[in-house]
């Protein structure tokens, strides 16, 4: 099994940073994907940022332009910088992965709150 620990979320104001990071442990040789979801109160579970083995990536249109994900595999960790964050951002934060016959595995979320 694969364990995730996020961190790096917290408060940032309107149009600052933030980097969350996400560390893998366990049976990680089998990562294929990973990513990064948030929910906001009242929201269904959105996809932000997904990156693959091979390093291609897919981002939320809301985000295109402002966030950055990347990994470092031999980390096993996924990180995503925020840039330029906006009031619609705060969300809880969570880390995915996959591996490769398709079985996903979520972190226990990270909240980002943006004041204004």
């Amino acid at each position: 099994q694969v364990q995730l620990v996020e961190s790096g979320g917290g408060l940032v104001q309107a149009g600052g940073s933030l980097r969350l990071s996400c560390a893998a442990s366990g049976t990680t040789f089998n990562i294929n994907a990973m990513g990064w979801y948030r929910q906001a109160p009242g929201k269904q579970r959105e996809l932000v940022a997904r990156i693959t083995r091979g390093n291609s990536t897919q981002y939320a249109d809301s985000v295109k332009g402002r966030f950055t994900i990347s990994r470092d595999n031999a980390k096993n960790t996924v990180y995503l910088q925020m840039n330029s964050l906006k009031p619609e951002d705060p969300a809880v934060y969570y880390c995915n992965v996959n591996i490769w016959s398709g079985f996903h595995y979520w972190g226990r979320g990270t909240q980002v709150t943006v004041s204004s």
